[in-house]
């Protein structure tokens, strides 16, 4: 049987998890995880077929919360302009040179993405923050952000 410390110790790692994973998904299991773990501190004779079905339901209950309500407030509505996005900083994931093309992620989606290919006129290496020139098509055009 599981101790009501086993499933906030899965709880930590499932949101340590999501550090390395930047899906914004898995830290829903985590924090349901955790309240399984809360409710067997309170009432600690759960069977386990309970514990699980609680986290399961808890689990799906805040994926679909955030879904539902929380992620349509994150996301950059249709209409805006590209002209908009010029001076956005994000983080260079991949190399960019003048000849091969990077990536870049932003902390906040851009035009609905928060991950872009992008080029440069210049070589940057990958974890420098870079700022948006311009957007052409399918493609950021950035430069290192001072």
């Amino acid at each position: 049987m599981f101790e009501w410390w086993h499933w906030i110790v899965l709880g930590l790692c499932l949101a340590m998890i999501e550090l390395a994973v930047p899906a914004f998904f898995i830290i829903w299991f985590g924090i349901g995880a955790i309240g399984v773990g809360i409710a067997l501190l309170i009432a600690p004779d759960f069977a386990v077929a309970t514990q699980i079905l609680l986290w399961a339901a808890l689990s799906a209950l805040l994926v679909g919360v955030w879904f539902r309500y929380l992620k349509p407030r994150t996301m950059t509505s249709v209409g805006t302009s590209a002209a908009a996005v010029a001076g956005e900083v994000g983080l260079l994931v991949a190399d960019i040179s003048p000849e091969a093309r990077g990536q870049v992620r932003f902390q906040k989606p851009i035009l609905g993405s928060d991950l872009w290919e992008c080029y440069a006129d210049t070589q940057i290496k990958a974890g420098q923050r870079v700022r948006v020139i311009a957007v052409e098509g399918s493609f950021i055009k950035v430069e290192e952000a001072k």
